[in-house]
């Protein structure tokens, strides 16, 4: 072998063993970072050369530059991620609705229609006492704003949700963007034949985040590269994307791309959270709150009608509630004026409290679907706790299993300072070794040199 092919070697073993030392010192540096995923470098022989019939090697190259990463963990991981976001985000949104409920307790509605039923049982008691008609407004003013703020929180809710529905599909968008951008990039890496590994970690990270708020389809193509698809409609490519928006589909929210027809299917992440929440759950919530209010105002109204005022002369035919629509509700204003328009006699004399009683009892009978008003009550509140305490503990599980991929991920993409470490001292010993292998072409030549 010729000196010069010493010095060759050599030179090319500082350059490999310099590369695997910035290896390692990118990994130590990205020990704390946990969108890293560890690399590796693949030393391989260099192409040996054939001269006057004997083969010379060449020494060492970098083969690979390896990035450890479990595909499957990581499609495992973005499937649980979206479903964690979406019980998250739907435990947190019904436990909104569920404090402005204020059940149980003082302030809630169950306790205002207890005291506005009872006020009237009391007046029954003394049809013509004026402290106890003005009680009877009292509880049913007190009623009234209950229901009344009751309307306009959930509206709150609503519009809260709608805002965030759109802010969240701005923040797709980007993501989407960004996604077809590494894409890109990748592929010009390729072709430039520079190293990708931290572009994929930058491009596994951002699907990560995008399954935060969207159940999304992944397909990894031969060159690196992803197309994704949201809710079985495509996404973004490294060639094309697309740009989703918002709209209101008979008063339900939904989402579609730009320009198109078909709502997107949401089944998991944060959207599918506000979609579910918005479209149905709280719907519902309002539907039947909406039937209690009814019920008690028509009941009200039916009795209330038949009855006599204490007033000279007498009036008959006036309902106590104005008509209950688009979630207000008034007392007839005439009525919450004068007291003495409660009517409650049932022949017009004023001793006589008998509608009092009847309209006291309507509590105690079953006028909505075979339930009391109070049953039907507890039954709204229990399933609006029941809903938030399910979603409470399906993400609950949810974020267990996720944090049991998170730590396979570590194990299988995480930095261990000890191996790297340990890398480092042999790395530099090899180098070391390159550089007095060097040194010893250079004596040999001096030698070569000298008895020449």
């Amino acid at each position: 072998m010729p000196v010069t092919k010493i010095f060759d070697i050599a030179n090319r073993s500082l350059a490999v063993y310099r590369r695997a030392m910035d290896i390692t010192s990118h990994n130590i540096a990205n020990t704390n970072n946990p969108n890293f995923s560890r690399q590796k470098i693949v030393f391989s022989s260099d192409i040996s050369d054939l001269s006057s019939g004997l083969v010379w090697g060449n020494g060492v190259k970098i083969g690979d530059v390896k990035r450890y990463r479990d595909y499957f963990i990581e499609s495992q991981s973005r499937i649980i991620n979206s479903k964690y976001n979406d019980n998250k985000r739907q435990s947190e949104l019904i436990t909104n609705i569920e404090k402005i409920f204020s059940e149980p307790s003082d302030l809630g509605l169950g306790n205002m229609i207890s005291k506005f039923f009872s006020s009237f049982s009391e007046l029954a008691s003394s049809p013509t006492s004026n402290p106890l008609r003005t009680n009877v407004l009292n509880a049913a003013t007190n009623l009234v704003s209950k229901v009344n703020i009751l309307n306009n929180s959930i509206n709150n809710i609503k519009k809260n949700i709608k805002l965030e529905f759109n802010e969240k599909i701005s923040s797709i968008n980007k993501l989407l963007i960004q996604i077809n951008q590494v894409n890109k990039d990748i592929k010009n890496n390729q072709s430039n034949k520079i190293t990708i590994n931290d572009l994929m970690d930058q491009r596994d990270t951002l699907l990560n985040e995008l399954s935060k708020l969207v159940n999304i389809n992944v397909t990894t193509e031969s060159d690196n590269t992803v197309n994704v698809s949201i809710g079985g409609s495509f996404a973004v490519d490294s060639y094309h994307i697309k740009e989703f928006e918002m709209f209101d589909d008979n008063g339900n929210l939904s989402m579609r791309i730009k320009g198109g027809t078909n709502s997107v299917i949401l089944t998991d992440g944060e959207m599918n959270a506000l979609y579910s929440v918005y479209n149905s759950k709280v719907s519902s919530y309002k539907q039947k709150l909406d039937r209690i209010v009814t019920t008690i105002v028509n009941e009200v109204n039916k009795i209330h009608r038949t009855g006599f005022t204490k007033t000279t002369p007498t009036q008959t035919g006036l309902n106590f509630f104005e008509e209950y629509k688009d979630g207000v509700l008034k007392i007839n204003e005439l009525v919450a004026k004068n007291p003495n328009l409660i009517a409650i006699s049932s022949d017009g004399t004023l001793a006589n409290g008998d509608l009092a009683l009847s309209i006291s009892n309507i509590v105690d009978k079953k006028v909505i679907d075979n339930s009391t008003i109070m049953e039907f009550y507890t039954t709204l509140i229990n399933e609006i706790g029941n809903d938030g305490l399910l979603n409470k503990n399906l993400s609950e599980a949810n974020q267990l299993v996720l944090e049991q991929l998170e730590q396979q991920k570590k194990i299988n993409s995480g930095v261990s300072l000890d191996e790297e470490m340990t890398n480092v001292l042999q790395f530099q010993r090899s180098y070391e070794a390159s550089a007095k292998l060097i040194k010893i072409a250079d004596e040999l030549l001096r030698t070569i040199l000298e008895l020449v």
